[in-house]
Parts: C-alpha cells; sequence; structure tokens
C-alpha cells in the first residue's frame, strides 16, 4: 500500500481513462490473482483482467458472493492455483530484473499469505467468518475487519475527521479492526479494490464512473455522499474572460479526472476545442497537481482547473484569480467531488459493518457542518500526520470556503459528467443503473428525521 510519506496534498482523484500502472503492487496483485483464477477454469469480461479481487463476480443478489458455499469454492480454486501463482511471480521477477525484486517480493509474500490462509485453513467457513475475533460490533458472523482507504486532502475531510477523531473506530465497535490505506490518486484506490486489497475507499466521482465500467458493473456500489465543490479554474493576470483563454495552455491533475473531464465540457461549452494529445484551441496538460503550481509560477501554463486545496494554493502562493469556480457550473451549485465506494461483495456480506461505517461518517460530516474550527484543526491534524506536513492555516480556511460535506451523493452530477467523460472520448458509454446502493444511507437518515437522497 502506498507509504503514508508518498501522499501529497490534494493529489489528483484518479483518472476515468487512464492505464493501470504496469508497475504498481496492486495491479501486479491483481495480475497474479487473475492468473491464479483462470488456472483453474474459464473466466471472461473484466475478471480477465482484474480478477485477483474476483471483479467477474457470479453473485446473483444480495451478499450471494459471501455465502460459505461460494467462499469454500473460491478458496478451494486459489488453494488448487498456488503454485501455478508462485510459477509466474518468479517469471515475473526475471523478466523485471534486480531493481524490481524487492517490490514483487513482497507481493509474493502478501499472495503467499493470502493463498495459506484460503486455501490451507482446515477450519470451517464459520470459524474463518470470526478468525478476526469479531465477537462484538456489528454482527458476530460479519467480518472482523474493514480496510478503509482514502486521501489526505481537505476534499475527504469527512473520512480524515472520521479516523483522526475515532468516529469510525467507535461506530464500528471492538469487533471490527478498521485498516486505513492512504491514496494519492483515484486510479491507485481502484486497483486496491480490483486485486482485494481494500474494502471501501473515499474516491471522486470519475474514478468510481471508471471501475464501476471497468467490472461491467460488478466491482462497486456508492453508497453515501461526502464532499460537494471545491474545484476552480485559476488563471494569471490578463485573463479576464473565456474569450481571452484562446492559445492558452491550461493544467488539470490528470487525463480523465474528474477535473479534467469538467474543464473540457466547459471549454466545449464555450465553443473551445481541445483534444487528448493537448492540440485544439485550448492546450490542456495533464500533470501532477504540485507540478501545476510550479510550472503557473515559472509562467509555462496560464492556469488550470484544479481541486482544493491547489486552487487556493494557486491564488495564494502564485498569484493567481479564480475565473470560474465550478459550483457556478452546477444547478444550485451542488456536485459530487467525494462519495464512499464499497466492494460490492464485501456490502453484501457484511451490511452491519458498512452500516455502521456510514453512521461515523453521517458524525463526521456533522463536525465538519457545525463546527468548522474543530473540524479544521482535526483535518490539518490527520494531514500532517499522514504526509508529514500541515497546511498553512490561510490555505486551509481558504479552501473550506468552497466545499460543502453532504451524506447525498448528488447522483444527477454524476451522471452528468459520465456524459461529458464519453463526449470527451475518454469513457465508453456505460449504464450507471446500478452504481447506487443508497439503502443503508437513507434507514439512517429516517432514523435522523432526515430527507432520503436517491440515486439514479
Amino acid at each position: 500500500m502506498p507509504s503514508t510519506r508518498e501522499v501529497e496534498h490534494g493529489a489528483d482523484d484518479g483518472a476515468t481513462a487512464r492505464p493501470p500502472h504496469a508497475d504498481s503492487p496492486w495491479m501486479v496483485m491483481a495480475f497474479v490473482m487473475s492468473w491464479s483464477r483462470r488456472a483453474t477454469g474459464p473466466r471472461s469480461g473484466a475478471g480477465a483482467w482484474f480478477g485477483g479481487a474476483d471483479v467477474a463476480r457470479s453473485r446473483s443478489g444480495p451478499g450471494a458472493a459471501g455465502r460459505p458455499a461460494d467462499r469454500r469454492r473460491r478458496r478451494d480454486s486459489l488453494a488448487e492455483a498456488r503454485p501455478a501463482a508462485v510459477e509466474i511471480l518468479t517469471m515475473l521477477i526475471d523478466f523485471v530484473g534486480i531493481r524490481r525484486r524487492l517490490p514483487l517480493l513482497a507481493v509474493l509474500v502478501a499472495v503467499g499469505l493470502a493463498a495459506a490462509a484460503c486455501g490451507d485453513s482446515s477450519s470451517d467457513d464459520d470459524a474463518a467468518s470470526t478468525s478476526s475475533g469479531a465477537t462484538e460490533g456489528p454482527g458476530a458472523s460479519e467480518s472482523g475487519a474493514l480496510r478503509l482507504g482514502y486521501f489526505a486532502n481537505v476534499t475527504h475531510a469527512p473520512a480524515v475527521i472520521g479516523e483522526e477523531e475515532g468516529m469510525f473506530a467507535a461506530s464500528l465497535g471492538e469487533g471490527v479492526q478498521v485498516e486505513y490505506v492512504y491514496f494519492n490518486s483515484g486510479t491507485e484506490a481502484i486497483e486496491a479494490l480490483f486485486s482485494g486489497a481494500i474494502d471501501a475507499s473515499f474516491i471522486g466521482p470519475n474514478p468510481a464512473i471508471n471501475g464501476f465500467a471497468q467490472s461491467g458493473g460488478e466491482a462497486l456500489r456508492i453508497v453515501a455522499g461526502t464532499t460537494s465543490g471545491g474545484a476552480s479554474l485559476v488563471v494569471r493576470e490578463g485573463i479576464d474572460s473565456p474569450e481571452d483563454l484562446a492559445g492558452t495552455t491550461l493544467a488539470t491533475p490528470s487525463l480523465g479526472n474528474t477535473q479534467d473531464v469538467a474543464l473540457r465540457a466547459w471549454l466545449t461549452e464555450h465553443g473551445y476545442a481541445a483534444d487528448v494529445t493537448g492540440g485544439g484551441d485550448v492546450s490542456i496538460r495533464p500533470q501532477a497537481n504540485a507540478d501545476t503550481l510550479t510550472t503557473f509560477r515559472e509562467g509555462a501554463i496560464d492556469g488550470a482547473w484544479v481541486p482544493e486545496p491547489w486552487a487556493t494554493r494557486l491564488e495564494l502562493e502564485g498569484g493567481g484569480k479564480v475565473l470560474v469556480d465550478e459550483r457556478d457550473v452546477w444547478p444550485d451549485g451542488q456536485f459530487v467531488t467525494t462519495h464512499l465506494i464499497v466492494d460490492t461483495d464485501y456490502l453484501g456480506a457484511n451490511p452491519q459493518v458498512v452500516r455502521a461505517l456510514i453512521t461515523g461518517l453521517l458524525e463526521a460530516i456533522d463536525v465538519a457542518n457545525e463546527d468548522p474550527a474543530r473540524a479544521r484543526a482535526a483535518t490539518n491534524a490527520g494531514i500532517e500526520r499522514i504526509t508529514t506536513k500541515a497546511l498553512p492555516e490561510s490555505t486551509i480556511a481558504g479552501a473550506w470556503e468552497r466545499l460543502t460535506f453532504t451524506a447525498d451523493p448528488i447522483a444527477s452530477s454524476l451522471a452528468k459528467s459520465k456524459d461529458d467523460a464519453v463526449a470527451a472520448g475518454l469513457l465508453d458509454e456505460v449504464d450507471l443503473a446500478d452504481i447506487y446502493d443508497l439503502t443503508i444511507l437513507n434507514e439512517l437518515l429516517a432514523e435522523r428525521g432526515n430527507t432520503g437522497v436517491g440515486g439514479l
């Protein structure tokens, strides 16, 4: 998993069309697990590539993949394929050379441990389901562990608060051990979900769409919203209107990511052409947010459509000004920036654990909205703990003003983002009808006396 020291503030929230990293440990894990499973029987669809998380699921109803018989079949198949997995890993290690051997050996150890747990155990499935000591909390028959991902960024503030102030741990109870995994991008988070390395993650809209599409609609479900707002087009002096953008170069976090898609859609609406290679009336340069700040200061780019806190940093540290606050583009200023996704099989097998997770999220959202000073302090403390560097108070305060924290996933904006990505040639058409499962969220909102929210 990513080292806590590698996580940058406000990193890219993931690409819609960004190809998997061939050298990513998550993708090596996914490849090996996929190869191992295919050795025991035919696979098809997305599972042929992302089989490490059993993405090509045969699940026919809620919780089907978590039933004892299915778990036994998957355990036995992995045990049979384990020698083949070791063989292919050895080939991979020889292929990539000595400099890559340590990361791959780490993956080998992880796969070996997973295989030992799944294939060598002589205990029955009921014993395996409580092997982590889940005898208290949300249902003793459910998993005793939750691996939860998020970004060390202000747009993920409720997630940071939920860990920093212990809300998730308290709502999950002593019977569920929660492990936090920190990501730099939505692409990394989806790779980890596909490989089976995490059970749930806070993530941006376009990476969620991408993961859903790549898995044939099987791998994940959006179970709650988290954050709205917090993205802007910041430009240099001399650019005062859309008409001034002809011939300029604008940056985005990565090709096809949430802000990249938003910029391309906005430029199209204003009569500009921009292709994925950087050509057109306006040149779009996908690059890391930290590089965007540097190149903006140097005058190598004219502006950038970026998430917080980078928009505020471009203003405060780069002398830029906001040309477009993305809230002004959407009805009522509301659009999804971050939401919570859960592995579909995990959701079906562990509804009470997910219920407890969403309960903690609602409490964190309450703090973010009702006590901004406390929330900013907790968020910045979490960012510093994860990245070793806190944000300046002026930066986090400025970013906070552009954010709204809500459990509503704002489904209509997700549908629009998907349509914009398709129009830009960054995504094939996909039906998002089943991407939401808001049953648990709406039950909790009803218990609070709040109005429920809808999906697509």
